[in-house]
């Protein structure tokens, strides 16, 4: 689940961001023992490397110290989203268009709770997939979780 501080945060430094060619992906504010750490997840074609993840640390750094949403102490993690990201808004689903995902519901379809195929349309909540050749479609409300297929990359 997003938090206000994760949707306050990835509004505060999107377009920063994004206007050195970097897709943020995803922000996450999370505890774990005693320290917090708020990691930001980008992505580039071609992919990221550390240097990208360094440029964006030190371009949003600032921004975040100027505005302050969070009243803790925490950790700054600028991050690369992996090859098994998950995938939650539209443009996750637009940026991956013709990519293998695969598919996890909350409740078992013909007696599937797993499905891979290749993303054709994600419009009005409704996710189409491409599997063996067949187009099937999801309501957003019915998928746990939807990740790049970790075989494969971009």
């Amino acid at each position: 689940m997003v938090s206000g501080i994760e949707t306050k945060i990835f509004k505060l430094i999107q377009s920063e961001i994004e206007s050195i060619g970097v897709m943020l992906w995803d922000v996450e504010f999370k505890k774990e023992g005693a320290e917090y750490y708020l990691r930001v997840y980008i992505d580039k074609k071609g992919g990221v490397d550390i240097d990208t993840c360094t440029e964006v640390s030190h371009l949003i750094d600032p921004i975040l110290d100027s505005a302050d949403p969070i009243d803790k102490s925490y950790y700054l993690e600028v991050c690369s989203t992996g090859f098994n990201r998950k995938l939650k808004r539209k443009e996750h689903y637009d940026y991956l268009k013709g990519e293998e995902i695969m598919v996890f519901l909350y409740k078992a379809i013909n007696g599937a709770k797993k499905f891979t195929g290749k993303i054709i349309s994600f419009e009005n909540g409704i996710l189409t997939l491409d599997i063996n050749g067949e187009n099937v479609l999801f309501n957003e409300k019915e998928i746990s979780k939807a990740i790049l297929n970790d075989d494969k990359e971009i």
